[in-house]
């Protein structure tokens, strides 16, 4: 799934490329890229037509295009393999484009998804402690990249749980855009493994994690985020290289970069967490109680 810095490099593509344009028409080629719009095509293809997009927003890893004059929100779910392409309206038409949008630029804003989990939906904007988002997004916190992210308040709610780190880090009621490839990159960096208890932490401790975060999710922004296959790449269909620079997720057996032990994969949550052992020991596991 894409997380925060290949979300955030499509919204920036958009923003250079459509906003301030008008949609012409919509074509909506295969029903399930609309399933979340429960009015069906035809509403959705009314509603946007002669609609201006005035700006490409995003919170953690939720993006969407703010509309006027109708003032609502154009919800883009990108799903596991959801490319938002910018195009000429002559280039070739993609293998699975799902959706395509004429603009009165002369382009074309084209939706391809490969697996079909993604898709669009309208919802209305709404007020959520003065920030303006989708209230299909409302219930989402901030994410570590938001200029009004708060460290301190995130820390507090992280070390009233009784989780394992990592589990509250993909929680997106907690701290959004983080996924499992920079949760393991930010772990390492912080040299915590992620099944250390959250109310076991220092809050020092995970403010240095939420730091490692913030630090390791703007160096992909500026390679273009993590791709590890043709699904991921930005609106002119360019792949990010972070892949390159990952120091544990996808680096099993490995050395660690910083001492140079195996890194080692676990299993967590139906997918893989990738650690060194040296560097973030896991904590030590209590003896079960014995039967009365």
């Amino acid at each position: 799934m894409p997380e925060l810095p290949e979300v955030e490099v499509v919204r920036r593509g958009l923003e250079r490329h459509i906003v301030g344009a008008s949609i012409a028409s919509i074509d909506v080629l295969h029903p399930r890229a609309i399933r979340r719009h429960l009015l069906g095509a035809a509403d959705l293809a009314g509603q946007l037509t002669g609609e201006r997009i005035a700006r490409a927003d995003r919170r953690g890893k939720y993006l969407w295009l703010v509309l006027e004059p109708s003032a609502v929100a154009l919800v883009v779910h990108l799903g596991m393999s959801g490319q938002m392409l910018v195009q000429p309206p002559e280039a070739v038409t993609e293998r699975h484009l799902r959706i395509r949008a004429r603009l009165d630029s002369g382009l074309d804003l084209r939706f391809v998804d490969q697996r079909t989990f993604g898709g669009w939906a309208l919802a209305p904007l709404v007020d959520v402690d003065g920030s303006l988002i989708p209230d299909s997004v409302a219930h989402i916190a901030r994410d570590p990249l938001d200029t009004r992210f708060d460290s301190a308040a995130t820390v507090t709610v992280m070390r009233r749980k009784h989780t394992e780190i990592k589990r509250a880090l993909l929680d997106q009621t907690v701290v959004s855009g983080i996924g499992n490839i920079y949760a393991d990159e930010a772990l390492w960096r912080a040299q915590i493994h992620g099944s250390r208890l959250t109310d076991r932490l220092a809050a020092a401790k995970l403010r240095e994690l939420l730091s490692a975060a913030q630090e390791v999710m703007r160096e992909a922004l500026t390679q273009g985020g993590t791709s590890f296959d043709a699904l991921y790449v930005n609106v002119n269909g360019e792949s990010g290289y972070f892949d390159r620079s990952l120091s544990a997720y996808g680096r099993e057996d490995r050395p660690c970069p910083r001492c140079g032990t195996a890194i080692r994969r676990e299993r967590f949550m139906n997918r893989s967490s990738f650690s060194c052992p040296s560097c973030q020991p896991a904590p030590r596991r209590s003896p079960p109680r014995p039967p009365d």
